[in-house]
């Protein structure tokens, strides 16, 4: 039995080649994170728009629970990727 299906969500901007690394590091040397692309849509709506909460999950067309479940993986993954000298890649969807 196979779980529910992930309902669309609305992503306004193309994120597609995004990718950010250390200085002075080759990306073949780097480990990696990676965060999806309604996670960087989240990441831009409240962070760098400075949205509630409400607002972004109207925007993306989802509910306010999960987006915050989404905002709270992708700042994870940011922190990780920060901290422990990783790239950080944008992952499209499939």
């Amino acid at each position: 039995m196979s779980g529910r299906k992930k309902i669309e969500r609305k992503i306004e901007v193309d994120h597609s080649g995004v990718c950010f690394k250390p200085c002075g590091v080759k990306k073949s040397v780097l480990e990696r994170t990676y965060l999806l692309e309604d996670e960087m849509e989240a990441i831009r709506l409240a962070d760098f728009e400075g949205l509630y909460q409400q607002e972004c999950a109207d925007r993306m067309e989802i509910s306010r629970p999960t987006f915050s479940r989404l905002i709270e993986s992708a700042r994870k993954k940011i922190a990780d990727a920060l901290l422990n000298t990783k790239a950080l890649n944008i992952q499209l969807k499939s």
